[in-house]
């Protein structure tokens, strides 16, 4: 780049921006039409040779032409994904409990785990114990694998209180999907449903796109596909309670939704620090009422 002004052998193209004059320039190489981007007091450009200047134009306004309305190219109004490595204590907790629990004779499986007859007689609290426990080094591995990479995420966006009780109460509706879809009795545990509530959570920032106009609700709608895309990829296995995860999902996105509907309530740091002290209250009444 100079700024050195056009002379009898040169011309200048003048542009509006930095970033049009480099379009325009990539378009000119694709003709083999050499140029430089320059700077002077009036404004931004792009220096051809004088004899080149014809097809140049012509080149730009075909450039112009074929680009115009493209959607893809227009700025929309967003907050940018960020990665929370507070989700590493989570990781931790997690594996830190899977110690306990498999330790002889803790007796956390068979107070904390998803029971339907248990949870038909009134122990309630077992939706939501589940959570946190797995039935063996791979079932944790496989949460943890996963949820590192998307509640690290929703806490980058959402912060950890909010991400963290979200994920919590979406691992717990998924236990009550379960325990309605289900025709017989039966078990079940893991953090999938956590893993795939904040999946649904991460998927509505997109909605904050939709002030941008028809081009930030396509963006919305694609961030809410691509959730779908991976639930169908993660959340599927045969072997495991697909009904939970779908249920952790569905909550994940209808709480994302309302979210994204009153940001000034619930995008503060007092809504957050809030739901970080009920998550931990939760916690605490539901293992209290478990191990009692």
């Amino acid at each position: 780049m100079f700024m050195a002004p056009p002379d009898d052998t040169h011309s200048l193209i003048p542009a509006t921006t930095r970033r049009q004059a480099m379009d325009w320039s990539l378009a000119l190489i694709s003709q083999q039409i050499e140029s430089v981007i320059v700077r002077s007091d009036s404004g931004w450009g792009l220096m051809v040779d004088a004899r080149d200047l014809p097809l140049a134009t012509e080149t730009i306004q075909r450039y112009r032409a074929e680009n115009r309305g493209w959607w893809w190219s227009r700025k929309v109004q967003g907050r940018p994904f960020s990665f929370h490595f507070g989700v590493i204590a989570w990781c931790l907790f997690l594996i830190a409990f899977y110690w306990m629990a498999t330790r002889p004779g803790s007796g956390l499986h068979d107070t904390g785990e998803m029971d339907s007859v248990a949870v038909s007689k009134g122990a309630w609290w077992r939706l939501f114990t589940a959570t946190v426990l797995h039935a063996d080094l791979a079932h944790l591995t496989a949460n943890l694998a996963t949820g590192f990479c998307i509640l690290g995420l929703a806490m980058g966006r959402f912060g950890i209180g909010m991400a963290l009780l979200v994920s919590y109460l979406a691992g717990a509706a998924g236990n009550v999907l379960g325990l309605v879809l289900h025709n017989q009795p039966y078990q079940g545990l893991g953090a999938s449903g956590m893993v795939m509530g904040a999946l649904g959570l991460l998927a509505t920032q997109a909605l904050d796109l939709r002030r941008s106009g028809r081009v930030g609700v396509r963006y919305a709608v694609s961030g809410i596909a691509a959730a779908i895309m991976l639930f169908v990829l993660l959340g599927l296995d045969s072997k495991s309670d697909v009904a939970a995860h779908f249920g952790g999902l569905l909550f994940g996105l209808v709480a994302g939704g309302a979210i994204a509907l009153y940001p000034k309530k619930l995008q503060t740091p007092q809504a957050n620090a809030f739901a970080g002290v009920l998550l931990l209250g939760l916690f605490i009444l539901t293992w209290a009422l478990a191990l009692k």
